[in-house]
């Protein structure tokens, strides 16, 4: 511990180096999944949804990022087992940061979507248990995050089924598909607003030094839903039915409805996995300041509005730097995305990750959104997916655990050699 009293600054800005090193891959791979099935859907071009996603992700992690980040930051090791060698949690979380930033560069490189979060939370278990003790995890409230990571796919399949099978009753398969969505296209708006700004309001602004009353948060959801509806409605009513594009494509005109709407979701997803992600990068570095700053691993520190800042840019960076490959793959390979099938994988992968920021639960936006492509391409019949693409993303989820736990132990003893 002396070495971390006589060198708290020095410590510090590595911790901040190497945390901006993992937002930086967290960009590269994660934000793929928030924006890919707008590229995919060929409503955004890969510029326009880098520009975006700079804008959300940014917006998401600084603004409500500040839940998820204490889970990360001191839900999973169990402090009473350190309070004598509080130089062990810094020197565990220093390796966590660099151990999941060089698996997020691999994959990345590789084109593969792994879940970042499952990286993170992967390498933290790997240096408490083996290079501290079995007992240092809080294993009760592991059980409670994997539980998050199984439910979270398929909660976001089930409502991205069901927004779906609701698109092709309500306009797809009537027999004025383009009026019925200019009808019916304004409520899907007002839910994408309402949705995102509920959670944020509710749980996500305290950081922030606004703490709004739940009838309060109410209120201006419902407000930011109403504004993004009509918004949204003077852009619909800019777009007309094009019979030419209709007789080679019976749906052309009705989809273009549809990418006005896939904006405002390519938006709320960017801003959802943001909140979530962000803690990822800035858990493990809070957790290193809060030792510094007290010199205790039971420290109840706040955690200060620039690491969140730190991590929404090293996230923005890394996406635009190195994005696009597992943007590709989460847009065009699993299955054939048009704007009605991407808003509804979007909307319901963004439900899912706002309502699990609020709570507190780190999951994967990895598994979200892929559950959320699943079950839109259920709802039009398991031949619409690619079962190969498929089970290699699960192959790739299946080994990324053990590998942040890898990378981590590694880090971990080189670093108490060092120091």
């Amino acid at each position: 511990m002396e070495f971390i009293v006589a060198h708290g600054t020095l410590i510090l800005l590595l911790a901040c180096a190497f945390g901006f090193f993992m937002a930086w891959g967290i960009g590269a791979n994660d934000v793929a999944n928030a924006m890919g099935t707008s590229v995919g859907s060929g409503v955004l071009t890969i510029k326009q949804a880098i520009i975006v996603a700079m804008i959300f992700e940014f917006l998401g992690a600084y603004l409500a990022g500040g839940e998820v980040t204490q889970t990360v930051r001191s839900g999973i090791v169990d402090s009473s087992v350190l309070e004598n060698t509080p130089h062990l949690l810094v020197y565990g979380m220093l390796s966590t940061l660099l151990g999941t930033a060089v698996w997020l560069t691999i994959a990345s490189a590789k084109g593969w979507p792994v879940s970042t979060t499952h990286t993170v939370i992967g390498a933290i278990i790997g240096f408490a248990a083996v290079g501290i003790g079995v007992d240092a995890v809080q294993w009760s409230k592991i059980w409670n995050i994997v539980g998050g990571w199984v439910l979270s796919p398929v909660l976001a399949g089930v409502v991205s089924y069901t927004l779906f099978r609701s698109v092709q009753i309500l306009i797809l398969d009537t027999p004025d598909p383009f009026v019925q969505a200019k009808r019916y296209v304004p409520i899907y708006l007002f839910l994408t607003g309402f949705m995102v700004s509920m959670v944020t309001f509710m749980k996500g602004l305290k950081h922030v030094g606004l703490n709004l009353s739940p009838l309060a948060s109410v209120g201006f959801a419902v407000l930011t839903g109403v504004l993004i509806t009509l918004i949204g409605k003077m852009l619909l009513a800019k777009i007309e039915p094009s019979p030419d594009q209709d007789r080679r494509f019976r749906f052309a005109s009705t989809e273009r409805l549809f990418g006005v709407l896939m904006i405002f979701t390519a938006c709320s997803m960017a801003f959802a996995h943001g909140s979530n992600d962000v803690s990822n990068a800035v858990g493990p570095l809070a957790a290193i300041y809060s030792v510094i700053a007290d010199g205790s691993v039971n420290s109840s520190t706040r955690v200060p509005s620039w690491i969140l800042l730190l991590g929404g840019v090293g996230i923005v960076a890394g996406l635009a730097m190195f994005g696009r490959r597992v943007m590709h793959t989460i847009g065009k390979k699993i299955t054939e995305l048009t704007p009605s099938r991407g808003f509804a994988a979007e909307l319901g992968a963004a439900s899912t990750v706002v309502l699990a920021t609020g709570t507190g639960l780190p999951v994967s936006t990895t598994h979200t959104l892929v559950g959320a492509i699943l079950g839109v391409g259920f709802a039009r019949g398991i031949g619409a997916i690619d079962l190969r693409v498929v089970r290699g993303i699960f192959a790739s989820w299946f080994v990324t655990l053990p590998a942040g736990a890898f990378f981590s132990t590694i880090f971990f003893f080189l670093f108490i050699a060092l120091f």
